[in-house]
């Protein structure tokens, strides 16, 4: 399917007429559209209510935790967690949600789908040579995200290490995604004033520089007073609390997008961001981080996370024959 091909051996057209299609055919004639598929394993594939469903406990590794409860937390059971993961990523939704529906349509009988989360766009750049896009809030998000041209710190941050988990060694060059459904009150951030957003953000909305003053890229100044005494960027800010320089220099790789599910039955949106972070080791990058969002970031009075996940990704498959997971399993 990433080669822009039918799924089966036959495919969606020409088999036979007595028999299911062996693909779905709503992306057939559509180029790939740079089609990716990521997958990932869940903490209840290794253990659930203390059984070793599949023989696989010992090899769960440590940095596989179950998210703990945040402070503002909201999680809808229904759209949260999972034995496994599924992310399809295209230029065009037809050709994500195709290669989805045919991997649940081929696990028939074995695998079912849980829940299920449609995004468009992207809020965060990965790379210097891509604009920084906007939330639905207006702003520019992923400012500071890691970058495909900062090797060290994708080294250091990103990639599991050899070495880091003994139970998890098949994890070596893989990382950790967490998922978070995070609803927007729209309406109500719709009626705040620009300096208001501005100053819980912690960034102008135009150019998306840092209230201390430059350029987008300008790293924020966390030390600047206005006239008053008063810090440029609040205390209390996003910008700030979520800044690697208060939360001891850690980063993590943003991969996030909007979302838009119709009306929420009372008139108003339900509508917001559907985060993904790949990390290292979520234990020490994103729930302190969270932690901290969730408790003090200002910003919170205009969001609530609703769903959740936490999973294990595996290497990429470099050659002919490999198959995901190959190391876990063997």
């Amino acid at each position: 399917m990433t080669e822009g091909s039918s799924a089966g051996t036959v495919g969606a057209m020409n088999g036979p007429l007595d028999a299911p299609p062996e693909d779905t055919g709503e992306a057939y004639g559509l180029p790939p559209s740079q089609l990716t598929i990521t997958f990932g394993y869940g903490p209840t594939l290794f253990t659930k209510d203390g059984q070793d469903r599949f023989g696989l406990a010992e090899r769960r590794p440590a940095a596989l935790i179950d998210l703990p409860h945040f402070p503002a937390d909201r999680l809808d059971p229904a759209r949260t967690g999972g034995d496994l993961c599924v992310q399809a990523c295209a230029n065009d939704p037809q050709v994500a949600v195709h290669a989805v529906r045919n991997l649940a349509r081929i696990g028939f009988g074995v695998v079912s789908v849980r829940w299920s989360q449609l995004g468009f766009g992207r809020t965060s750049s990965t790379s210097t040579t891509q604009e920084t896009p906007r939330n639905l809030f207006g702003f520019k998000d992923g400012t500071a995200n890691l970058k495909a041209e900062e090797p060290d710190l994708l080294e250091e941050f990103l990639w599991v290490g050899n070495g880091d988990d003994a139970a998890g060694a098949w994890m070596t060059g893989g990382s950790y995604l967490v998922s978070r459904r995070i609803n927007m009150h729209i309406e109500t951030w719709d009626r705040t004033s620009m300096r208001e957003q501005e100053t819980l953000i912690g960034r102008t909305k135009g150019t998306g520089a840092p209230m201390s003053g430059g350029t987008e890229f300008t790293e924020p100044d966390f030390s600047a007073e206005d006239a008053d005494g008063e810090p440029m960027i609040a205390l209390r800010s996003h910008v700030r609390l979520a800044h690697p320089d208060d939360n001891d220099g850690i980063h993590i790789l943003r991969r996030g997008y909007n979302f838009t599910d119709g009306s929420d039955g009372l008139g108003r949106l339900d509508a917001g961001l559907f985060f993904i972070g790949f990390m290292r080791d979520p234990r020490t990058q994103y729930v302190p981080m969270q932690t901290k969002l969730s408790r003090d970031d200002l910003l919170m009075e205009y969001l609530v996370h609703t769903g959740s996940g936490i999973f294990a990704v595996p290497p990429g498959i470099t050659e002919p024959g490999q198959w995901v997971g190959e190391e876990l399993f063997a």
